[in-house]
């Protein structure tokens, strides 16, 4: 079974994340260095409970609503999220780099004249990573 949160942890950890939601965040440690600087808890052990748990709202909010903390808040959040516009898209890339497989693939399709797509070196995953398989090493 699951741990089971006190009525204490769960409305202290929401009155934290209403007041202070600018500083939280989905970091644990985090969170509790900001419960030591805007809070009084009488233990350790306690703090760690409420950091803990509002680690796990924040997670929460960052998905969708949360009930029992201010829709305000939750709004500000999803508003900001999706007025954010990046300077450069993503999806406007120069070059693709693929494998002889794909390129293969991609001429089966008769999508060989594709532009931007390039073959890419091929290097064993291994040799590049400078790593020797299991059980081949040579001893001197």
């Amino acid at each position: 079974m699951g741990r089971v949160r006190t009525k204490t942890v769960k409305k202290t950890s929401r009155q934290v994340i209403e007041r202070y939601y600018s500083r939280m965040t989905v970091d644990f440690h985090t969170n509790k260095k900001v419960l030591e600087e805007v809070s009084i808890l009488p233990s350790k052990r306690l703090r760690n409970k409420v950091a803990g748990f509002s680690t796990h709202l924040m997670r929460r909010i960052q998905r969708g609503p949360v009930r029992g903390i201010s829709l305000k808040l939750q709004e500000e959040e999803r508003e900001r999220r999706m007025d954010f516009v990046p300077e450069k898209s993503a999806l406007d890339v120069d070059e693709i780099r693929v494998d002889g497989e794909t390129l293969d693939m991609l001429v089966s399709l008769g999508m060989a004249k594709l532009p931007g797509v390039v073959r890419q070196a091929d290097v064993s995953t291994a040799a590049a990573a400078g790593r020797v398989p299991y059980g081949r090493r040579d001893r001197a």
